[in-house]
């Protein structure tokens, strides 16, 4: 569960955990992979300096699944996790019950976070895109990857939120200071009075799920929020765009472990080309190798305009849909995966698993927006309106999900 120990001296009573996809100096960062086993960087994120100036102490890291994409955790190489009930479970999701730290940040990639909020009795936030730092995370798919929240209540979410906003000259994709400012601002929070639930996206989960959403939307009524169910075709094409663009992303990003300046190096090799053959092949598991042939295959001349090109227009169209759904609604609730629970079982049967279950988490990383996954389900607002979410989920959250704000 917890990878690495901090053994540092920590007097202060705020502990937060970081996953094994943040750099740290102190502490390995090995992505879950057997590629980066016993690295140690030589410089630390930005959201590790920003909570230690506000007083919080590392306590640890947290396993995660290879380079963070996966179902829940299971493709790390030092092993999945399982619950009592025999359900895969992400070792955030078992810290937290544990409640070892306050918070734990992580970087969200493919809604793995997500899915674990979803699946237990904590929360995940992703906020909106840039309005957290991405320096110093490993980088996977740098158009959509989100550094993200999780704990066991709102306010420990709406804290943690409000130390590690902000501008960083260092991230590129960083939004300037007055628009990070107005997202973690709590008296720029707006009431959020009408959700839209898309009906269509519920076809296929399980009962447990539709139970989840059914409470949810139960004490949205019950605090005055209307909800209006609609159907949105373009959501549920989503996951396929994320998909080509997110295999594309990985497969550039990945191209950097070749075992010749750090991670993992094969001693079956002659030559240059053997060597860079050999040390993946040997090093990789096979959810990241499949990803990465299929965003080599995607990139190729031949397919670049009809799959790549393509899905970049799709990423356009959802981001018009959820344009046109705010220009009625303050907010979207969708499921946040298929089911409450996933089993070993269902990984032998479908190792690539996590590529349909993204239907769900896709709109929202796809489009950069704010989003809350609880309980079942996950609330999108529209980008900046951050803490008008958090509000909303502390406001209406059922008791048997953690505390209120």
């Amino acid at each position: 569960m917890n990878l690495y120990i901090n053994e540092k001296d920590q007097t202060t009573a705020k502990k937060y955990a970081l996953e094994d996809m943040i750099l740290t100096i102190d502490l390995p960062t090995t992505c879950g992979s057997k590629m980066l086993e016993g690295y140690k960087s030589l410089f630390e994120a930005s959201v590790v300096a920003d909570m230690e100036k506000c007083g919080y102490a590392l306590a640890g890291k947290v396993n995660v699944g290879e380079f963070g994409f996966d179902l829940i955790g299971e493709t790390s190489c030092f092993g999945e996790c399982v619950d009592s009930s025999g359900n895969l479970v992400s070792a955030s999701a078992l810290l937290l019950e544990q409640k070892e730290a306050e918070a734990i940040i992580g970087v969200d990639v493919n809604g793995t976070q997500r899915r674990a909020a979803a699946q237990t009795k904590h929360i995940c936030f992703k906020p909106t895109y840039g309005v957290v730092s991405r320096y110093g995370i490993v980088q996977t798919a740098c158009s959509g990857e989100t550094v993200c929240i999780s704990a066991n209540g709102i306010s420990q979410i709406k804290e943690a939120f409000e130390t590690i906003a902000g501008h960083d000259d260092k991230d590129g994709t960083s939004l300037p200071q007055n628009l990070c400012d107005k997202a973690k601002d709590m008296s720029c929070a707006k009431a959020i009075k009408k959700v839209a639930l898309i009906s269509n996206m519920f076809d296929g989960v399980d009962d447990g799920i539709r139970a989840k959403a059914n409470t949810f939307v139960s004490s949205l009524k019950q605090n005055g929020i209307e909800t209006v169910e609609v159907t949105s075709e373009v959501m549920g094409v989503a996951g396929y765009a994320w998909n080509i663009l997110m295999a594309a992303e990985i497969c550039n990003n990945v191209s950097r472990f070749d075992g010749v300046k750090y991670g993992y190096r094969s001693n079956n090799y002659e030559t240059i080309d053997e060597l860079y053959t050999a040390s993946r092949t040997e090093a990789f598991g096979d959810v990241t190798k499949a990803t990465v042939l299929f965003g080599s295959e995607v990139l190729a001349t031949d397919n670049y305009e009809k799959m790549y090109d393509k899905s970049l227009r799709i990423r356009r169209l959802v981001v018009e849909e959820f344009n046109r759904l705010f220009e009625t609604f303050d907010a979207v609730l969708i499921p946040a995966c298929s089911r409450m629970a996933y089993t070993p079982q269902d990984i032998k049967q479908d190792k690539y698993l996590c590529f349909s279950e993204n239907k769900y988490s896709a709109p929202s990383s796809i489009s950069g927006l704010p989003t809350v996954a609880l309980q079942g389900i996950q609330v999108i607002a529209p980008a900046l309106s951050d803490t008008s979410l958090l509000s909303l989920v502390g406001q209406c959250m059922p008791s048997e999900g953690g505390e209120r704000a």
